[in-house]
This record gives C-alpha cells, structure tokens and sequence, in this order.
C-alpha cells in the first residue's frame, strides 16, 4: 500500500510530532529548565528553517514551475503560492485565541522543580486548550515535513529536524499547566503527547488528498506554500519566544550556528 519513501517521509514527520513529549519530560523531570539553551535551541532552529526555505525550497519550486510554465509565469506561481502559505499559517494564527496561543509562550521555567504546585483546577482548561491550539498549529507542520521528505529525503530530515527542535517548548507548555491543575505527571505527558500527534495525522490526510495529485507542478506549489509556512514560523514564533528566554546574542548565535550547519549539509549532498 505505501512505499518505502512514504513510510520513512512518515517516520520522520511522526518523530518530529511527537517531539512535544521530549518538552513534557523535561518539564517534568527537571529541577530547572535552562532558558538560555532553549533559546539557543530555537534561534537554531530558526536559523535551519529560514536559510533552508529561502535557499532551498523556494528556489526548487521556482525551477520546478519555470520549466513547466516557462520563466515569468513560473515566477509568479512561486511567489503567489509562497505567500499563500504565509496566509494560510497566519490565519490559522489569528483564529486560535491569544490566550491559548501557542505562540504567546508563558514562563515555562517557573514550575518545574519537580514537585506538586498548590492544585488549581482552572489550569487544566489552560492546558487543554493550549494542547488542541498546538494540534491545530502542528497539522501543516506535519505535510510540510512529509512532503519535504517524500520529494528529498535529506531535506526532508533537516527539516524534521528543526521542527522538533521548535516543538520541545510546545511540550513544556502544555504539560506544566496540567500539572499544576491535577498534579499528575501521567495526565500532564499524556496531553503533550497527544499534541503532537496531530502532525503525523497531518501527513497522512495531506497524503491521502494529495497523492493523486502529485505530479512535478504540484510538488513545486507545495514547496513554496511550505516555505511560505516556514519562514512564517521562525519570524512569528521561534524568533519571539527565543529573545523571550535568552539573552540577544545567544538567539542570534544559534541562528547563524542553524544557518550554518544547514549550508554545509546542503553542498555535502551536492
């Protein structure tokens, strides 16, 4: 039913997803959680999104559609479709409440020392619904990362990559409030977990609607859409929460470090 590059393009995106239970345990287990390497991490993983989808996935769609459609036109239908994912991210952004936002990250450090907080059942709301808005972020996620590993592999495991990276404190945001509603770190792991668990959905319902439709025009319009996506992401939201918890110079430190490290894999494959 499924070839060998569908179910590593699958693997890849469901380790990526399921990323967000790696942030449960730290939340859980961990006496403090360091700000400065989470904001490292993130300026990192900005920096591999950013450098990958400009240089990378923007320009393949562009060649793609230019020796289908011609120059000019092939140009327009990158750009138009690159925008478009911008769109389709931000409107996703702006219908989930700020409250329960994903992109508005509260202090996950101040309850991690591994012990009970004072139990306040009005948390688990919090928690709740912090883990369906994350759900709903992480599903074009989830057929970004697939399609990028189903149309090249490498790519497709930086990409996975970064997005893990990035999904460590969506972990932690959903986990600690929960905790402090019930102070079960069962439910608290269970609820992250399952957060996550909407970006290897993703990739099987981007597939199944997809698949007959994928021929080279469709690949080079998905590839600007996720760059569209992509770039969205690393301005809107790992950019913001890593200055939040780390000092200027480290976020600006991990990002050329990302920025770096996905140059160099790009001319190792060359």
């Amino acid at each position: 039913m499924f070839d060998n590059n569908v179910l590593f393009a699958f693997g890849l995106t469901l380790l990526a997803g399921l990323s967000t239970g790696i942030g449960s345990i730290l939340a859980l287990l961990s006496k403090k959680v360091n700000p400065k390497y989470l904001s490292a991490a993130l300026g990192f993983s900005a920096g591999v999104m950013l450098y990958v989808s400009f240089v990378e996935i923007l320009a393949d769609a562009r060649k793609s559609l230019v020796v289908l459609y011609g120059n000019k036109p092939g140009f327009w239908i990158a750009t138009a479709a690159f925008f478009a994912g911008i769109g389709l991210i931000a409107l996703i952004d702006k219908l989930v409440p700020e409250y329960e936002n994903p992109h508005e990250l509260k202090n996950i450090s101040d309850k991690t020392d591994g012990t009970a907080p004072a139990c306040d059942p009005r948390l688990m709301r919090v928690g709740v619904f912090t883990a369906l808005a994350i759900g709903i972020h992480n599903f074009p996620e989830g057929i970004a990362t697939f399609i990028s590993a189903l149309h090249t592999p490498a790519l497709g495991i930086s990409i996975a990559v970064a997005v893990a990276i990035h999904n460590i404190p969506e972990g932690l945001v959903v986990s600690v409030p929960i905790y402090c509603a019930t102070g079960s770190r069962r439910k608290a792991f269970i609820y992250s977990f399952l957060s996550g668990l909407s970006e290897p959905v993703g990739a099987i319902i981007g597939y199944l609607l997809l698949r007959t439709f994928l021929n080279p025009a469709m690949f080079g319009i998905i590839f600007a859409l996720v760059a569209g996506i992509m770039v969205y992401i690393s301005l809107d939201e790992l950019f913001p929460t890593a200055e939040k918890y780390g000092e200027h110079h480290i976020v600006i430190t991990g990002f050329i470090a990302g920025m770096a490290v996905m140059a160099v894999s790009l001319l190792l494959l060359m």
